[in-house]
């Protein structure tokens, strides 16, 4: 059995409902577990990640998925302080070769997102990770509306709080993580 985590921080919820969709995305796929590991608050202690268990469970996945709202043009400090912490698993190279992905979602209809997929990826990169980003073309209102092949984008701010990402996007989320668990199962 393959498995994916799913790593992400979500400030009013909106992150928190693209990171389902990717999972559903992950479920389709037979033979492939996925776990949710959402970074909490109390994860953060004096400005340092402290989330051994969760650490852990990147460490026994085979593909990692990145998730974060798109705050100023970056990652979330809460997302920030987590991949800070990686640092001793950057040392050891003990991410190296697992599949990698990433996922966003802002208020406007770009909002830099661009950027936070970037440093994901980057992050990925770092680790010496495997990068699995969206296939084929954008549709204007389905897969791919906001137009990142890099990795899946969301946006909160057109549709109420408890909507929010779209139908369109969260069908993005889950093209991903299927994309993801059946390139986990090749890979591995």
């Amino acid at each position: 059995m393959s498995k994916i985590a799913i790593v992400y921080h979500s400030g009013t919820g909106h992150t928190a409902r693209m990171a389902e969709a990717v999972a559903e995305g992950v479920r389709s796929v037979e033979g492939v577990e996925v776990t949710l590991l959402r970074i909490e608050g109390t994860h953060i202690v004096e400005g340092r990640f402290h989330g051994d268990d969760l650490l852990a469970a990147c460490d026994a996945a085979d593909g990692i998925i990145f998730g974060s709202p798109t705050y100023m043009g970056m990652v979330s400090g809460q997302f920030k302080s987590f991949a800070d912490a990686t640092g001793g698993r950057w040392y050891g190279q003990s991410w190296r070769d697992k599949v990698g992905a990433g996922f966003t979602v802002s208020n406007s209809l770009n909002g830099d997102k661009v950027v936070t997929i970037h440093y994901l990826f980057t992050l990925a990169m770092q680790h010496g990770m495997i990068w699995a980003g969206l296939p084929g073309l954008s549709q204007p209102d389905g897969v791919n509306r906001l137009g990142c092949n890099s990795g899946a984008m969301g946006q909160a701010g057109q549709e109420p709080p408890d909507v929010a990402p779209n139908a369109a996007d969260l069908s993005t989320g889950r093209a991903l993580g299927q994309r993801v668990a059946e390139a986990v199962k090749r890979w591995k």
